[in-house]
């Protein structure tokens, strides 16, 4: 960290009072309602894959419709161009290409109706609330605390049916009959508690536990008949409801029926549904207002949409006394109460944990210390969890950049040593997807070894490699830092000087022959050298830490300048979402991760100016304040930080050294609320090439994390 030791102290002193998840931001005016901006609705039509079900900031529960259990469309459950809702299940992903989650399906009806689902006659959504209004004459509002959900039922008469179904989920090449393994449900004596648990096997192996309450008892049940092989119940319940209103609690916990009952008694006590939604309502407004824009309202709509998506996840699953349920499915107390999931890192490393680090850097340690348990418990650092579990969906060990990133920005909350031993043992001994005695051998992954991502597989690790080193030479750790610094140039053994491109080579260290760079491959759909890419998209990943090296391999900035044009203008067959190809611009697809940073290059060429342009073009033609309005997977919130990011006119194309690349904003004037009451105001008067200052002195091409904390104003002239 010798480039940061001038300010490392500064940024000490001010993360210092940062280490609880309760920091208080003193600027933001909260008089404004920054909620008024967020549709949920934006990204639930296509293959944005959100959905309109409210959620708390980093929340456990999800409660929202289901149109289905399962395909890819309906990864969230709901896509808003189906009428038909099956029921509102309390768990999903945001944003998601696979489906997991969907707990507990409730569906109210009358007597006359079915109970399997019904047509949508009218549909609302806000920050903290859903509403819809059902062609069996029921309507339906769902709110929810962090941990316990909140279902109001309204119906026609006072004779009020409710389906509920335990053996629903979210399902991922899973027969229904294979989700559940076994569970316990009892209805207890009072006839309006239900508690027990599910144990689970889809994207992972899961339990979950539940207390539910209805807010008046039942007047009869019903245990529906099971189909051959199912292990969980249905029933539905019969009501008296002289007001028309039926209410249930479904509180959840990773850890046991007693979690999930003191979940529902310290988080939601009572029986007012306003009180919760008004709670959530003002608890958004809280993290949207960290950043204020000038511009006009739709453009406020996508940009504060994107950052409601951006806090929907990680998701702190322990429970309200800190316990929670790790890899390994033993219980264990969390440090400050936060144990987080749905980690979908390969996606945000990029851009979305880059700015936790700015927006909520209260919730930093606890993200880092998140990962710290689960490499304790697995073996190796989390690549992609849910509910706490391993999946091991995509590739590479990306807790390690963002672990970096976070001691390199002043993050001291956790034990640095025990993080970089995390870091060691999971880039030296083999797990699933890493073949450390292979990569280390070769120099990259042989393609006749191993027949899927090869090239990706080795690009992805000199970028871990990379930020180990960093990690190692902060600490000292001179021959850990020495080892990893040569596994980073790993990338340029799969340096074609013919094409400029990433290519594979075989065990003989023949480049593979013939090579079409236009060909996107993908491990499910078209198995080949690159994940849901081509050469020419995958080819610009080592330019997060190797602009220089590999412009050295390309003969010069000129040629590296026209291998980006080339990228840019290069055209193939054009969109298909399952192999990463949607939102293009030549080869460039900003629907996919490993394109995002890659117009920040020109900052780093002969045309920077063209750089700004494209950003520009990306920024307003992917996405919108429609439905549709996010291109491809939000994945999590990494295309919302993508366009947050880009929105103030910077972006981490390093996620891992504590820079920014500089761009330029696309609104008039920002203001970044900071912690301890600093503001960094962003006033855009750009004109021509530009000229970026900070408090007056001149930047270059990037700005650093530790400056950027302090405030002031940024202007773009």
């Amino acid at each position: 960290m010798k480039e940061l030791s001038g300010i490392l102290l500064v940024v000490l002193l001010i993360i210092s009072c940062e280490q609880g998840s309760k920091a208080i931001y003193e600027n933001p005016d909260l008089s404004k309602d920054y909620t008024q901006y967020v549709d949920p609705f934006i990204g639930t039509d296509g293959t944005g894959h959100t959905f309109p079900g409210p959620s708390m900031p980093f929340g456990m529960v999800q409660p929202g419709p289901d149109n289905t259990s399962q395909g890819w469309d309906y990864t969230s459950g709901y896509q808003l161009r189906d009428s038909t809702i099956i029921g509102f299940s309390n768990t999903r992903a945001s944003g998601t290409g696979i489906s997991e989650f969907g707990d507990i399906l409730l569906f109210p009806f009358t007597e006359d109706r079915s109970p399997y689902g019904s047509h949508k006659i009218k549909e609302k959504a806000e920050v903290g609330y859903y509403r819809v209004k059902l062609e069996n004459s029921v309507e339906v509002e769902l709110t929810s605390t962090e941990r316990v959900a909140l279902h109001r039922y309204s119906y026609p008469n006072r004779r009020a049916k409710l389906y509920m179904n335990f053996q629903h989920g979210l399902r991922f090449l899973v027969d229904s009959l294979e989700l559940v393994l076994d569970s316990e449900v009892k209805l207890l004596d009072d006839k309006k508690t239900i508690i027990g648990y599910c144990h689970t096997q889809n994207w992972v192996e899961r339990r979950y536990f539940f207390n539910i309450q209805f807010n008046r008892t039942y007047q009869k049940v019903q245990e529906l008949e099971r189909a051959p092989g199912q292990k969980a119940p249905k029933y539905i319940f019969d009501f008296d409801v002289p007001d028309k209103e039926l209410q249930c609690k479904v509180a959840l916990s990773t850890v046991s029926e007693e979690g999930a009952k003191e979940n529902l008694k310290k988080e939601l006590p009572h029986w007012d549904f306003e009180v919760v939604k008004e709670k959530a309502k003002e608890t958004w407004n809280t993290y949207l207002s960290k950043i204020e824009i000038d511009t006009d309202n739709r453009q406020k709509r996508i940009f504060y949409t994107a950052m409601y998506h951006l806090f929907l996840q990680p998701s702190n699953i322990a429970d309200v006394d800190g316990r929670f349920r790790g890899a390994n499915d033993s219980i264990a107390m969390s440090k400050n109460g936060e144990y987080y999931s749905t980690l979908s890192l390969w996606d945000t490393y990029r851009a979305a944990h880059p700015l936790y680090t700015i927006l909520v850097p209260e919730r930093v340690n606890g993200f880092v210390n998140t990962m710290l348990d689960h490499h304790d418990a697995q073996g190796y650092l989390p690549i992609w969890t849910a509910w706490g579990k391993e999946n091991h969906c995509m590739i590479g060990n990306h807790s390690i950049p963002v672990i970096v990133d976070a001691y390199r920005k002043g993050f001291d909350g956790f034990d640095p040593k025990r993080a970089l031993d995390a870091m060691v043992k999971s880039t030296s001994e083999n797990h699933l997807n890493s073949k450390w005695d292979m990569y280390n051998q070769y120099g990259y992954y042989p393609f006749d070894l191993l027949d899927n991502e090869a090239v990706s597989r080795t690009l992805e690790s000199g970028f871990d490699d990379y930020c180990v080193a960093l990690m190692a030479k902060e600490l000292g750790e001179n021959e850990i830092t020495e080892s990893y610094e040569n596994r980073s140039h790993f990338y340029k053994n799969l340096f074609d000087d013919e094409t400029g491109l990433m290519r594979g080579k075989d065990t003989k260290g023949d480049f593979r022959d013939p090579f079409d760079p236009l060909t996107p491959t993908s491990p499910m759909n078209n198995p080949g050298d690159y994940t849901e890419a081509n050469a020419w998209q995958y080819t610009w990943t080592p330019f997060h830490f190797a602009s220089e090296g590999y412009i050295e391999l390309l003969g010069g900035k000129a040629k590296f300048t026209n291998l980006l044009n080339t990228f840019f203008s290069i055209t193939a067959e054009g969109d298909n979402k399952h192999l990463g190809q949607e939102g293009l611009i030549g080869q460039y697809a900003h629907g996919n991760e490993p394109s995002h940073h890659i117009a920040y290059l020109y900052a780093y060429s002969n045309k920077p100016e063209k750089g700004v342009q494209l950003i520009e073009d990306i920024y307003n033609r992917f996405y919108d304040d429609t439905p549709s309005g996010i291109t491809g997977n939000d994945d999590c919130g990494q295309m919302s930080a993508w366009y947050i990011f880009t929105t103030l006119g910077f972006y981490p194309v390093n996620p891992a050294n504590g820079t920014f690349v500089m761009g330029k904003p696309q609104v008039k004037n920002a203001k970044i609320h900071l912690h301890a009451g600093r503001s960094l105001e962003i006033n855009n008067d750009w004109s021509g090439k530009g000229q970026i200052y900070l408090e007056g002195n001149e930047l270059g091409v990037t700005l650093d994390y530790g400056r950027l904390i302090q405030g002031g104003v940024l202007s773009f002239k």
